[in-house]
């Protein structure tokens, strides 16, 4: 129990909305699947859905990407991610940068409407180190499996254990030259933009184009085991943690004076 540290793998929580039309410029937000940010800049446009068309018996969702608008004059900086961020104090069992760091293994379900080729990139981002392997799609369900070596480094880059961002788990969709125009960096390199997604098609190459995935999981050594499966409610209250749809409930103090209250469901990661 507690394996995959991923959060809403098997894309079950969608508090914002299941679909999201006209995406392309939002840079990074959230727009459907928790925990699941879009980063994204280009003239194309896609739909973001979470649909029910997941893997038997992994998942019955998964998000959907579309598109809509296709990008075939690809700019220098224009990319797209689909990722999830990761707090360092969740990471600690990978024991990073130190020696005895850990192997970790990732793995997912992706079909696609043809055949592409794809990157999924850990970013340090406490450290500023990166590493990208390439995969590749078919049309039908397929698990992809991912082991990444451990980083010991020379002791300098562990990830800091609190709650702010250190680790990004990034599926690269597409990617211009800043980001292509290097060698693929297959193992961990201290980052250089060029080398992150060398090698990747475009998903804004046609409008025929759509990406599927679910059940991604990433855990601690060098073998995948079977998706961990969770109950809706122990991945809702993760997912809330983050964000949640809140209920405004209105006191009268009997002088004409109203309070808001907000009642959250969990303790959340920050105040603001």
């Amino acid at each position: 129990v507690g394996r995959n540290m991923i959060i809403n793998g098997a894309m079950n929580v969608a508090q914002r909305s299941a679909s999201v039309t006209g995406l392309g410029a939002t840079l990074s937000a959230y727009h459907t699947v928790d925990r699941f940010p879009i980063a994204v800049s280009t003239s194309g446009r896609l739909t973001m859905t979470q649909t029910a068309d997941g893997p038997n018996g992994i998942s019955a969702n998964c998000t959907k990407f579309d598109c809509t608008t296709a990008d075939t004059s690809i700019a220098a900086g224009e990319y797209f991610l689909f990722r999830q961020p990761f707090e360092g104090q969740n990471l600690q069992r990978i024991g990073k940068g130190v020696a005895g760091a850990q192997q970790i293994t990732i793995s997912f379900y992706v079909k696609a409407n043809a055949a592409f080729t794809f990157g999924c990139e850990l970013e340090d981002k406490d450290n500023n180190r990166n590493i990208t392997i390439l995969f590749d799609t078919t049309t039908d369900w397929v698990r992809k499996v991912i082991t990444i070596p451990a980083d010991v480094d020379d002791g300098s880059s562990p990830f800091d254990d609190d709650n702010a961002e250190s680790l990004r788990l990034n599926i690269w969709l597409h990617a211009g030259s800043t980001y292509t125009s290097g060698t693929l960096g297959t193992s961990w390199y201290n980052r250089a933009d060029a080398n992150r997604a060398a090698g990747i098609d475009s998903f804004f190459s046609s409008t025929d184009n759509n990406f599927f995935i679910t059940g991604v999981q990433m855990e601690v050594g060098p073998v995948a085991t079977e998706f961990e499966q969770e109950d809706i409610s122990t991945t809702l209250g993760k997912c809330q943690r983050y964000y949640a749809e809140g209920g405004l409930v209105l006191t009268n103090d009997s002088t004409a004076r109203y309070y808001n209250n907000i009642h959250l469901p969990v303790e959340m990661k920050t105040t603001h």
